[in-house]
């Protein structure tokens, strides 16, 4: 039996059973109820994403930074001056290439980091709410898949 509660049971039955659709109506809903909820706190989804890859790799330059979290250049640049002056990173000349910036998490930056996450863990629950943690972890996992299948592709220039 098509399963019609809910939202989704508004729409085409074609839609419904469409992954690419779901996972892009969902995205949408969610990039909205996590915007709303790090506009509430003063943070980005850049400032969380530089937070965390410092917290777990420790320093690096601002270019590595922009690798790793997928962030073009000057969105890089907005992030670093926005969490500067906020005093939750510090971002001083490379000593061993002058020509780039070395950033480093400081400790108001750490608790900084774990304030976005406690927000971002109520917006998981709260939109994950109708699963269980099952559910979730394999939810998860299918989606890492996905990305990882193609993470290529996100490393190609942005035109």
């Amino acid at each position: 039996m098509e399963d019609t509660e809910g939202a989704s049971g508004q729409q085409p039955a074609r839609l419904r059973q469409t992954p690419t659709w779901l996972i892009t109506q969902t995205a949408t809903l969610t990039h909205r109820l996590v915007s709303m909820a790090l506009a509430a706190v003063g943070a980005t989804r850049y400032h969380y994403a530089v937070l965390s890859a410092l917290d777990e790799f420790g320093s690096t330059s601002q270019a590595e930074l922009g690798r790793r979290c997928h962030i073009d250049r000057s969105d890089m640049v907005a992030a670093i001056n926005d969490l500067t002056a906020s005093l939750f990173v510090e971002r001083r000349q490379d000593p061993s290439d002058r020509r780039q910036n070395l950033i480093t998490l400081t400790d108001s930056g750490k608790r900084r980091l774990e304030q976005i996450a406690s927000v971002l863990d109520g917006v998981q629950d709260d939109l994950l709410g109708p699963l269980g943690q099952n559910e979730r972890d394999s939810l998860a996992t299918t989606l890492r898949r996905i990305l990882d299948h193609r993470a290529g592709e996100l490393d190609e220039p942005r035109g």
